[in-house]
């Protein structure tokens, strides 16, 4: 393994770690919240914090991608990334404080008067915004940074929500400490920016540049937003409380399988960009086939996992009043692959090539499909119509960016290779649901582990079979050198 790959594997860990605490924080805490607060005190967090984080979208400018993709392409000269830091940051800042401006004054002439009060308080959201610099340290591949801040930041915010709320009215209170823990989470990053660059005075011409690459990358955030956050928004307006607290709950658990490839690509992005600024095209391809092989197996295995054992799962974690959210995990479930395989052709193809257009034409695609079939059927449907929408905007933009890339990548080797993980989830699936009418398990908690761990080793069976038919050779070779071990 050469020192390259190490580092890789060393980042993804740490990624991964980043982002699973990121989504088990809330997932430890709904059990408690989701039985203190009730669905519809769920539903109304849910709301609120949806419209705040979509001003707090603008207010970042789409400066996560480029900013971590800029800071990649320099990272070994000082001097030059300080500029760049400081430039991209001032326009940041700027950002923020013109959101926070549109932001009160929603809060004064839209906002409804049942809201007021969390409203006001996610209004931290907004103003962290401007001291996200998490772009900054993965740009430098810097994660273990990030990620112990974060264990810090996110065992501090369980111990509150467990200790401090304690009924539904306690809604407010709920919010201040998630988004209290996310602005001091912000703050905390920025000691640690004076061993990496030195204060450079912003200089306006210079940011400027800065500004429409940044918009471009901007859009599909944006796009993005529709068809992530818009659903609970729409969902609040056009449905019930009731019904956004199903999806927020739905959201959590999908989040887990979505976050370890969020990991995968938020560490590739910065080492693609490197390769690609370095014309090193032989290794990003190998990367990207390695990338593909490994989310295969990854998201066929959690996809078809956790719709296996969604119904029994669902209320036994949130509580009986989140009986339907079962059903809805089942069908939400697809979005998992379809999100992974377009995450690697974003973060380690479209993006660290500047294959930008692409990009953002395939998320207005997406966000598009969404928001159109949200329309159609979250009013009939309620979170059902909200999920399917989801599901076909991820398939849209997995399918567009696929057929871009058909000419550059090895698309009909990934698809090959995806047939069979498919096929090997579906048998997991089945293996789980017969199980649950053949064994009579009278524990929840008990049927549970017993339908993981039944469904993991069917899953791990079939993967070893294809891979000793796949690599006959290679099996023999490792058998032999056991067997001379011995």
């Amino acid at each position: 393994m050469n020192k390259s790959d190490k580092n890789v594997k060393i980042n993804f860990i740490y990624s991964t770690i980043y982002q699973m605490l990121a989504i088990i924080t809330p997932l430890i805490t709904s059990p408690y919240v989701s039985r203190v607060l009730g669905s519809e005190g769920v539903g109304a967090y849910s709301y609120t914090y949806s419209i705040a984080s979509i001003f707090a979208l603008f207010g970042m400018l789409g400066v996560n991608n480029y900013g971590n993709r800029t800071i990649a392409s320099c990272c070994d000269d000082k001097e030059e990334r300080s500029g760049i830091f400081w430039n991209i940051w001032f326009v940041q800042l700027v950002m923020t404080l013109i959101t926070v401006i549109i932001y009160l004054i929603y809060l004064t002439c839209v906002c409804e008067k049942r809201f007021y009060v969390v409203s006001y308080i996610e209004m931290l959201v907004v103003i962290s915004s401007m001291l996200d610099i998490n772009w900054y340290f993965f740009g430098m591949e810097e994660f273990k940074i990030t990620v112990t801040r974060n264990i810090i930041i996110k065992i501090l915010s369980v111990i509150l929500i467990i200790t401090c709320v304690k009924q539904r009215a306690d809604v407010w209170l709920y919010t201040l400490i998630v988004v209290g823990c996310a602005f001091v989470s912000n703050l905390v990053l920025w000691p640690f920016l004076k061993k990496e660059v030195v204060f450079c005075r912003p200089d306006l011409n210079e940011a400027k540049k800065h500004i429409k690459p940044m918009l471009v990358l901007f859009i599909p955030v944006v796009a993005i937003s529709i068809y992530r956050k818009m659903d609970k928004m729409m969902l609040g307006s056009m449905s019930t409380m009731v019904q956004s607290g199903y999806y927020e709950n739905v959201e959590k658990i999908i989040n887990i399988p979505s976050g370890v490839i969020t990991a995968l690509g938020t560490v590739m992005l910065p080492r693609m960009s490197y390769l690609f600024a370095k014309g090193e095209s032989k290794q990003s391809q190998r990367y990207i086939r390695l990338s593909m092989e490994f989310v295969c197996f990854l998201s066929f295995a959690m996809a078809f996992g956790i719709a296996g054992i969604a119904q029994e799962f669902a209320p036994f974690f949130f509580g009986d009043e989140f009986q339907d959210v079962g059903i809805l995990i089942i069908a939400i479930s697809p979005t998992i692959v379809f999100s992974a395989w377009a995450n690697v052709i974003r973060t380690q193809y479209l993006i660290p090539n500047h294959e930008d257009k692409s990009y953002v034409i395939s998320v207005c695609i997406g966000a598009a499909v969404n928001f159109v079939t949200n329309y159609l059927l979250i009013s009939l449907l309620g979170a059902m119509g909200a999920v399917i929408g989801t599901v076909l905007a991820e398939l849209s933009v997995m399918i567009y960016q696929t057929y871009v890339v058909r000419k550059e990548l090895e698309i009909s080797l990934y698809l090959k290779n995806g047939i069979f993980y498919l096929l090997a989830g579906i048998v997991m699936f089945i293996t789980i649901r017969l199980s649950v009418k053949i064994f009579t398990i009278q524990s929840n908690l008990i049927l549970i582990l017993f339908e993981i761990c039944l469904g993991g080793m069917c899953y791990l069976l079939s993967c070893m079979i294809y891979n000793v038919c796949r690599h006959p050779k290679k099996v023999k070779q490792l058998l032999k050198e056991v067997i001379n071990r011995i």
